[in-house]
């Protein structure tokens, strides 16, 4: 088994690399500056060199409201890169995880969404996503599309992630404001990739959705950080989809129902709460690591 990892430098990416290394799996990684997904004879020469069993694709587009704006660009990493990473698969026999999203469903369902269940984007980010999901559905039939939500962690330029932009705007304000009607799993990097390395060995393809046990909104999410960071001065008021401004139109009930992983026998992520306390353990751990500065090129929206 040879890995290769796209998006190696971003916040999932980085720790992919980190469990393989642990597990001693040999592994390849890569970014945009050796391997820009959207340039196919790029891809070709850098698949063709490292002659991977298999390509854990974390490379994409994430920045859910510029994706609004900057359509062209979403479509060229999510969907055009997604098409020639696998079209090269196809060509090499190379096995395919693709991390997709909760956001390919609309939401309105009600219920947690089962991997079978029909998809119904409402934002760019997702239809990108979701058209990444279908060149690969159609190109190979080694694949594993891995559906997952509200991704934390402290790979990559972590200081976007919800975690740390809570921590940053309990500095300078007293009061916020956060949706209380939006619901998914917060999922964090160090349990999900450990997920993707344990499917490498499952010879079952399809759709997996993959994410942390239970489920919240934003404004919960946002009590428990300020819980078990211990800050106490800050009130936050719960509001309404409708009055929060953004680029992007949300799902309000993206719940990822994880059937076909715990079907397989495979362990269950954990609790999300305990996993958050896991996140801060590892924050004080990592004095080595320090915060990236906000704001960030095209390059380093391959993660």
């Amino acid at each position: 088994m040879k890995v290769l990892v796209t998006g190696a430098n971003g916040m999932l990416g980085t720790e992919v690399m980190r469990q393989l290394d642990r597990l001693e799996i040999p592994a390849v990684s890569s970014t945009i500056d050796d391997m820009d997904v959207t340039k196919l004879d790029v891809v070709r020469d850098v698949l063709h060199r490292e002659c991977p069993t298999h390509i854990i694709h974390t490379a994409a587009f994430t920045l859910v409201d510029t994706a609004e704006k900057d359509k062209l660009l979403a479509y060229q990493i999510n969907a055009e890169g997604t098409k020639n990473i696998a079209f090269f698969c196809r060509e090499l026999d190379i096995e395919l995880i693709y991390l997709s999203t909760d956001y390919v469903f609309s939401g309105e369902k009600g219920d947690p969404y089962t991997e079978t269940d029909p998809t119904d984007p409402i934002n760019m980010y997702g239809m990108t996503k979701l058209l990444g999901e279908e060149y690969v559905r159609v190109l190979l039939e080694k694949y594993k599309i891995v559906r997952t939500s509200w991704l934390n962690g402290l790979g990559g330029d972590y200081s976007r992630n919800f975690i740390e932009t809570m921590l940053r705007v309990a500095k300078t304000r007293s009061t916020l404001s956060l949706v209380n009607d939006q619901v998914s799993h917060p999922t964090f990097t160090f349990d999900l990739a450990q997920a993707l390395v344990t499917l490498l060995d499952v010879n079952v393809y399809g759709n997996y959705h993959v994410t942390n046990s239970g489920e919240c909104s934003w404004y919960e999410f946002a009590q428990e950080i300020f819980s078990v960071a211990g800050v106490e001065d800050i009130t936050i008021r719960p509001i309404l989809s409708e009055q929060f401004r953004s680029a992007a139109k949300r799902p309000r009930y993206s719940a990822l129902e994880n059937t076909r992983f715990k079907d397989l026998g495979l362990k269950p992520l954990p609790y999300w709460k305990e996993s958050l306390k896991e996140y801060f353990r590892r924050r004080r751990l990592s004095d080595s690591l320090s915060v990236p500065q906000e704001g960030q090129s095209p390059k380093a929206m391959q993660q």
